[in-house]
């Protein structure tokens, strides 16, 4: 006879799920949009509801125990069912279909995520399957449908469309820069933290400092793991960072950031977000997608082609 006792909670089993898949607490955070702490929260609930430790704690990373990889096989396999599960019963009530999205963590929840009941309403028969990751998902090779990426523009193998540009100033929480502490110069924010966020081809703060004649020779720059943790921190008062302006307008809105040095700003056409798909013809749902996108990026004000 099977035992009556309940199972873990469901929320905590994909909090395990996401972190042992990945041996990340962070990225599973990025993954099910939500903080890290709450990850480690549930992780350290099942834990103490099964009696095992399922992770090795490190310093700058986590392992499995070998409880905790066994234990992983059996959640894995059970989510992978009920995904499958799930996907059989659909496809009798209608065609759907499924379009894997790379993208940073950053831009889907400031930017994508609360337009998302709209592209719902337009195309309920279209899943999106968003990835979030600080590392650029190989779209040429079939990893993702298509990503949405930010940057130049230039990256090998692909086709990329300009969906909207962005707008770049050095941004602060006000009590960092109130009163005498106001910077003048560029040269006055020397005075602070430079805070930027991981990426393989860092050229904000560079191209920033170039137009406005700053050398960052003496700067003290704070590499953070992606840029949701950059406004956090400028929130907090922890040091200067560089205001994406489409993902931080409520922040600046509301008066919780400004900028350092108002109207100092650098608008470069070919700095913005991306619409990348691999080269070739497209497919229908994709083309909706990419259409959708290019609407929506146009309507929160700008919007543009390549």
């Amino acid at each position: 006879m099977r035992s009556t006792r309940s199972l873990p909670a469901l929320v905590s089993l994909r909090a395990f799920e996401a972190a042992a898949r990945r041996l990340s607490f962070s990225l599973a955070a990025q993954e099910l949009f939500v903080t890290q702490s709450a990850v480690s929260h549930h992780i350290q609930r099942l834990e103490a509801e099964l009696g095992v430790a399922l992770f090795e704690r490190r310093t700058r990373a986590v392992a499995l125990t070998d409880a905790g990889q066994a234990y992983y096989q059996r959640v894995h396999a059970a989510f992978e069912l009920l995904r499958q599960g799930t996907d059989d019963i659909r496809a009798p009530a209608a065609a759907r279909h499924t379009l894997r999205i790379g993208l940073l963590a950053s831009f889907a929840t400031r930017w994508l995520a609360p337009r998302l009941p709209a592209f719902a309403a337009a195309h309920p028969d279209i899943d999106l399957q968003l990835q979030p990751d600080i590392g650029l998902a190989d779209v040429a090779g079939g990893e993702v449908d298509a990503a949405i990426r930010y940057g130049r523009g230039v990256w090998p193998g692909v086709r990329a469309r300009l969906l909207m540009t962005e707008r770049l100033s050095v941004v602060c929480a006000p009590s960092l820069i109130a009163g005498k502490k106001r910077p003048r110069t560029p040269e006055d924010l020397l005075r602070h933290p430079l805070l930027a966020s991981h990426a393989k081809q860092p050229f904000e703060w560079d191209a920033w400092a170039r137009l406005h004649g700053l050398d960052l020779g003496r700067a003290r720059t704070v590499r953070l793991h992606d840029y949701n943790i950059v406004v956090e921190a400028a929130l907090a008062g922890q040091g200067l960072a560089m205001g994406r302006h489409r993902l931080i307008a409520a922040q600046l809105a509301s008066g919780a950031l400004v900028e350092a040095l108002p109207g100092a700003s650098l608008e470069d056409p070919r700095i913005g977000w991306w619409f990348v798909t691999p080269r070739g013809a497209q497919s229908e749902p994709l083309q909706a997608l990419q259409e959708w996108l290019a609407r929506a990026a146009a309507d929160s004000g700008d919007g543009g082609t390549h």
